[in-house]
């Protein structure tokens, strides 16, 4: 099959009520991982990466790494819908060079500009996109947290208004659209009761019928695996997601792609602690790398299956 857009996978998510996992790669163990789980419960499955991600792996090491498991799952005679798509995009430059080497979706996030500005830079992008059969996901409205590159303050966080949304699509033609309506980067997402405004969402929804929306900020950065990395001499007290009900909710809303970061990171370390300290003697990455895949790909297995509601959708 090799790799895809989104446009089909949107298209079925969003008449299915249900959403797309999107999760962030950056080394081949987290690829695995997630791979066999999207084998398993036979299911479309997003990965992204960020600009952190390449200038950590590399871009052609990510790349190559991603096509090898289109192949892998073409070999074992499961042609899953696979997207590589570019997450949080800060310029058209980006946007570019990764729709030059063969990035099938790519995002531009011009958030941090005025609305104008991110107008401008978005349709950019889609001009550009279109025409070489690659999609564009972009933002409107500002997500609090941190995640790689992206940073922003809770004070500086806004909703998405549903009216822009709106406007910015048909100004822009941009095939889906990140918006804030209470989610946000990074481990620690609240502070009080969680909260989603599904308000928003649902006039966002009844004003761009039909179209795809993403949420972004949307792990939820399972209590277990918090206690495991603490346990084992970790220091992250106090980490908070969203509970998964509410994005099981979200998916009702025309929500069919939601992005899940930092649960992975997580599981991962927590299990490279768990063996670290249990068996101080192993010193073979194969040994702990193994184990922290492992736990990766059954925690996306979980959401795939009772989160996102996204099994045998292929």
């Amino acid at each position: 099959m090799g790799l895809v857009t989104t446009k089909e996978m949107f298209k079925k998510a969003y008449e299915g009520g249900y959403a797309v996992g999107a999760f962030n790669v950056n080394n081949m163990e987290i690829i695995q991982g997630i791979v066999d789980a999207s084998l398993r419960a036979n299911s479309p499955v997003i990965l992204q990466v960020s600009s952190g991600a390449r200038k950590y792996a590399n871009p052609i090491y990510l790349r190559k790494l991603v096509e090898a498991a289109v192949e892998y799952t073409a070999s074992v005679g499961k042609d899953i819908p696979i997207v590589l798509h570019l997450d949080h995009g800060d310029s058209f430059e980006l946007c570019r060079d990764c729709i030059d080497s063969g990035f099938t979706s790519v995002m531009i996030d011009g958030s941090k500009f005025s609305f104008e500005e991110n107008i401008r830079i978005t349709k950019q992008v889609v001009d550009y996109a279109h025409p070489r059969g690659v999609v564009v996901e972009a933002e409107l409205g500002k997500l609090a947290g941190i995640e790689d590159d992206v940073k922003v303050d809770n004070d500086d966080a806004l909703f998405t208004d549903p009216m822009e949304a709106k406007e910015f699509v048909e100004r822009t033609g941009c095939d889906s659209l990140a918006i804030a309506i209470g989610t946000s980067h990074g481990a620690f997402k609240f502070k009080g009761e969680p909260k989603l405004r599904y308000d928003i969402l649902e006039k966002i929804t009844n004003l761009l019928p039909g179209f795809p929306l993403v949420l972004h900020g949307a792990s939820s950065v399972p209590q277990e695996f918090v206690e495991m990395c603490n346990k084992y001499g970790g220091n992250i007290p106090g980490a908070k997601g969203v509970p998964e009900e509410m994005l099981r909710e979200a998916a009702k809303y025309g929500v069919c792609k939601i992005n899940i970061d930092s649960d992975i990171r997580l599981a991962m370390t927590s299990y490279v602690r768990k063996c670290f300290t249990e068996t101080p003697e192993v010193f073979d990455p194969r040994t702990y790398l193994g184990k922290a895949r492992d736990a990766v790909s059954e925690m996306v297995e979980h959401k795939i299956v009772n989160v996102l509601g996204c099994s045998n959708k292929i």
